[in-house]
């Protein structure tokens, strides 16, 4: 298992699902109710062949990127703490991935948010040892029927075992491996359920999804989040980050302060100009064809989220 940093194959591992040639088959996973072949299927479908690379930190934390969001994974003798579970097609690479560290069992997981990326692996780390911690209303969604307007895409209620089994609802303080983790929920950001993860021992900051680095984000506003939402994220992340901290994006590389900078400056300009736009009566069509975000299409644009994606994002919250 590679421990050098892979950019392009990181994004590719959730991102190239959006290309995936619908002939591939394919068996629907418990949580997937019979619907149209979307991003969701075709990102769990692929992701049986997703490379997952290790990236070690400092100390005794890695992450892992390549089966979803990006795992922290904090080693010792309370056993791996996973943060995030990634897919669940990915459980054999993720797997080799944490043998590839060290032979600690799997005792500990916590998800920053709901959404499937994060969680669908929830199931089997369980049944591999692992206690599940997260907000109350991460929690609340997997426990229920959701609808994501954004991926045109209905969850069913998880099975139990991918529930967690113990939540909070502001902040949560948790000491294993020698190291303490403050989790602390934001505002309704990506989600209502977004938490953050500070190892504040090793001054890392797993952000989650209230950060993309090096492509445009998802905003569900079907479960409470929003354009101005992620702006006050990112701007509650900034006066926490310092120069010498390692932060820990959703999805993409590993980063730190000055990248996290240009992610909220592209965030602000964006509202800015759409909401501008906007307010002179132009359509979401209008507002896309006058290529706002053309400075960064080519490099941000290229994934998850369109340039008008991500432009319809923003439309729709001011």
């Amino acid at each position: 298992m590679s421990t050098k940093l892979d950019v392009g194959i990181s994004r590719r591992s959730f991102l190239a699902s959006a290309s995936a040639a619908a002939a591939v088959a394919f068996v629907a996973p418990r949580r997937l109710f019979a619907q149209d072949d979307g991003l969701v299927q075709k990102a769990r479908r692929t992701a049986s062949t997703d490379k997952v690379t290790v990236q070690k930190l400092r100390g005794n934390i890695s992450v892992l990127l390549g089966a979803g969001g990006n795992i922290a994974v904090l080693t010792g003798p309370d056993g791996k703490l996973l943060i995030d579970a990634g897919f669940a097609g990915a459980r054999p690479q993720i797997t080799n991935a944490l043998a590839s560290i060290n032979s600690d069992p799997i005792k500990h997981l916590i998800n920053t948010h709901w959404h499937f990326d994060h969680t669908d692996g929830n199931e089997w780390l369980h049944s591999a040892g692992a206690a599940i911690l997260a907000h109350t209303n991460t929690r609340k969604h997997l426990s229920t029927t959701t609808r994501v307007e954004g991926w045109n895409f209905t969850f069913a209620p998880a099975p139990p075992g991918a529930l967690p089994a113990e939540v909070f609802d502001d902040e949560r303080t948790v000491k294993l491996n020698g190291t303490t983790i403050a989790l602390k929920h934001y505002a309704p950001a990506h989600t209502d359920s977004d938490i953050s993860v500070h190892f504040t021992d090793a001054d890392i900051f797993h952000v989650a999804d209230t950060y993309w680095n090096g492509y445009y984000p998802f905003i569900d506003y079907s479960t409470g989040g929003s354009i101005d939402g992620m702006i006050r994220s990112t701007e509650a992340n900034l006066a926490k980050v310092t120069a010498s901290m390692i932060v820990i994006p959703g999805h993409g590389a590993v980063s730190d302060m000055s990248q996290l900078v240009f992610y909220r400056d592209l965030l602000v300009n964006t509202r800015e100009k759409v909401a501008a736009l906007k307010k002179q009566g132009k359509s979401l069509d209008e507002i896309v064809a006058a290529k706002l975000t053309a400075a960064t299409d080519a490099t941000w644009g290229n994934g998850f989220r369109s340039p008008k994606d991500f432009i319809g994002d923003v439309f729709q919250g001011v």
